[in-house]
């Protein structure tokens, strides 16, 4: 095995286009960002890819690298042969039913495979990140959205034609309010950072965002710290029940919000261990992320770097 091997990894987000250069030992020798034009429809999207393999290639070109291939985490669902993005983005117009391995390798002339976001995420945490070594973990993503991943039996579980884990849509509360996806009472619509800011709003009447929401808390603000007990609540919820079903040695935090401090996993682990089935998480440990913003690019070069295993 070459560990000075390397590969091109992406993440692409609604608002923005992280890319790197990654070596199979995890090490970033080049990365860098650019807008992504997510209301000009795919094509305009994939050219944009294009322009971020370039970026690489020329770096690499100058620093005598050979890159092979290049993985991209994307939102929505991805086909299983990890070449198509089936749907279910939101946030990029037109980004449905696309062919995205085929067009971006007659762009580069490269290899290319893809990955739903999360999933690139809990790649990145699992291969170099809070999840090594382990066998079995949950992976949640907490910003606009909820995003999640599960790892089992060291392999990423994604269901049927990788349709599955959208935990941030289990239902939290049956009589809730009309989610995004169309469904009530979803785990996103309640414990998500914008629910957390949506919130606070409704009930103080003032604008704030989730590291301003966290300040006031510390401060002892009574509509601060009402919002984010409830943030909590949902959310300790919501990873209590996953825990039940799939029983995993790690979950996995990660997301904006899950970088405020040890009294946030503190709070967290403490709701989740009143709901949970104790025998369900006996050798259970809920940890943040280690990597941040650099999960996705890493998780998405490591589709290329370690395809056996993903």
């Amino acid at each position: 095995m070459d560990m000075n091997e390397y590969a091109i990894g992406i993440d692409l987000g609604g608002t923005a286009i992280k890319y790197a250069v990654v070596s199979r030992s995890g090490e970033i020798p080049f990365e860098g960002s650019l807008p992504t034009p997510a209301t000009e429809g795919a094509d305009a999207v994939i050219a944009a890819l294009a322009t971020a393999v370039k970026a690489c290639r020329e770096w690499a070109e100058a620093s005598a690298i050979t890159p092979i291939g290049v993985g991209i985490g994307t939102p929505g669902i991805v086909s299983p042969d990890k070449r198509r993005v089936l749907g279910g983005a939101e946030n990029i117009a037109g980004w449905e039913n696309v062919s995205l391995a085929d067009a971006l390798e007659k762009l580069c002339g490269m290899r290319v495979a893809a990955s739903n976001d999360a999933n690139a995420m809990a790649v990145g945490e699992w291969m170099f990140g809070a999840a090594r070594g382990v066998s079995d973990a949950l992976f949640i993503t907490v910003g606009t959205g909820i995003g999640s991943a599960a790892l089992i039996n060291g392999h990423m579980w994604r269901g049927h034609e990788g349709r599955g884990m959208e935990v941030g849509h289990i239902t939290v509360k049956c009589d809730g309010e009309e989610c995004n996806c169309g469904g009530r009472g979803c785990l996103e619509h309640y414990a998500s950072t914008a629910a957390l800011v949506r919130r606070y709003k409704t009930l103080s009447g003032r604008e704030a965002d989730g590291r301003e929401i966290v300040r006031l808390y510390h401060d002892a603000d009574p509509v601060a710290t009402q919002a984010m007990s409830e943030h909590w609540m949902y959310l300790g919820h919501g990873i209590a029940s996953v825990i039940n079903v799939f029983a995993p040695e790690r979950v996995v935090v990660g997301g904006g919000i899950s970088e405020a401090g040890d009294f946030y996993f503190e709070r967290l682990r403490r709701v989740v261990g009143v709901q949970v089935m104790e025998v369900c998480a006996a050798g259970t440990s809920i940890v943040p992320a280690e990597l941040g913003n650099r999960a996705g690019c890493l998780g998405a070069a490591a589709l290329i770097l370690f395809p056996e295993k993903i």
